[in-house]
């Protein structure tokens, strides 16, 4: 299958990629010193329409998909910066695309696309969870026409940042514990008009990371607010998940391919005992390797999203996507530091701020430890480890 992009994924490339030049690094910099969000770059992607590219355009959104989705935030981390403030918005369209009504498409949609609205917290993980989201205790318990949600969540980012939030809590006890799965529910809550019922507590990360412990207590969600069936809400989250892993391998493709820019261009200029350091094996050798794993993810990226966006099951795909994009990119990072030498751990240069963003790839949203125990189980038909 032939994966070259088109000329009108090859527009969008280069489209993102002029907007990404009125943000260098040195506006990633005093965002990371100050502790802001990216405020600035967040507008601007959100007004040229970038993040409601998933949204159909009989909503006002772009009407393209999670290929070229993951080219939009390819390019973002390829230049430098970091879609981490407002990837959310883009897979988190899954279960309300897939899932929500008409109704409700029509009442969210058109302000999220036109940027009235912001949805960019995904509320799922909690602290004696962690990995296992069928474990959540988090409770929404209805009453007549509205949820009472009483729990807490942890990780969950750019909620402050966020007008809407798509929450999963349970909302009936599991059958059994073969089937922890139902029994969970997805509901969109208006952050907007939570009061104190929300409360947060941001989280200090090594990077610039805009993430929170979040503390419901009585929250009223209106039912008209539930995504899809009652008790039904975990398949309808894992729709969004497919999609989410195919750009978070996008966004480590982009890294990848920023350090192997940098690197290359850095071995090419510098001269240590009178020859360029890329004429070194020990240089060029770990650049290489970098290069061809970044462009093997890469193609198993486009073959996961272009089988999402057929509608193709595409568990497996995305899976592996996610586990060698993420790989490549810290595989990629460590060629950079190493080429960079003391050079990389100095701010200026962008690598060692690269280098701390990149390495969460491997862990969140999903950690490379259980990709491999679901291919493990799932596709080669080993015993299940978890």
């Amino acid at each position: 299958m032939d994966f070259s992009l088109t000329e009108e994924q090859l527009a969008i490339r280069d489209a993102v990629r002029s907007v990404c030049r009125d943000f260098p690094g040195e506006y990633w910099r005093e965002r990371e010193e100050k502790g802001d969000y990216p405020s600035a770059f967040v507008d601007t992607l959100t007004k040229l329409g970038w993040l409601s590219i998933l949204i159909p355009e009989e909503y006002g959104g772009g009407g393209l998909g999670v290929v070229e989705a993951g080219i939009v935030l390819e390019e973002i981390h390829r230049s430098g910066a970091n879609a981490n403030a407002c990837h959310a918005q883009m897979y988190t369209m899954g279960a309300l695309l897939r899932h929500g009504s008409d109704e409700q498409k029509r009442r969210w949609l058109p302000e999220i696309a036109a940027g009235r609205l912001r949805l960019q917290a995904f509320g799922v993980t909690e602290p004696d969870a962690g990995s296992d989201s069928t474990q959540i205790r988090t409770r929404a318990e209805r009453r007549g026409d509205h949820y009472v949600v009483n729990g807490q969540k942890i990780y969950i980012s750019r909620v402050e940042q966020s007008d809407l939030m798509l929450l999963l809590a349970r909302t009936a006890p599991a059958p059994s514990a073969e089937e922890r799965a139902v029994g969970l529910s997805v509901l969109l809550v208006d952050l907007r008009a939570a009061g104190g019922a929300v409360e947060t507590r941001r989280i200090p990360m090594m990077f610039n990371h805009h993430t929170y412990e979040v503390f419901m207590t009585d929250l009223h969600v209106p039912v008209e607010n539930l995504i899809g069936q009652e008790d039904k809400g975990f398949r309808h989250i894992i729709d969004g998940w497919n999609a989410e892993r195919c750009l978070i391998a996008s966004e480590a493709i982009g890294d990848a391919r920023f350090f192997l820019d940098r690197s290359s261009a850095y071995a090419n200029e510098r001269e240590v005992f009178g020859r360029k350091i890329g004429a070194n094996q020990g240089v060029q050798f770990p650049i290489a390797q970098a290069y061809a794993a970044t462009e093997a993810a890469s193609l198993m990226r486009f073959h996961a999203a272009s089988r999402f966006d057929a509608g193709e099951s595409c568990g497996a795909e995305a899976n592996t996507a996610k586990l060698l994009a993420s790989q490549a990119s810290v595989q990629a990072s460590n060629a950079a530091m190493t080429t960079f030498g003391g050079n990389g751990f100095a701010a200026e240069y962008d690598i060692e701020r690269k280098y701390r963003e990149t390495k969460l790839l491997e862990i969140a949203p999903v950690s490379n430890n259980l990709v491999l125990a679901f291919l493990a189980s799932h596709v080669l038909g080993l015993p299940k480890s978890y």
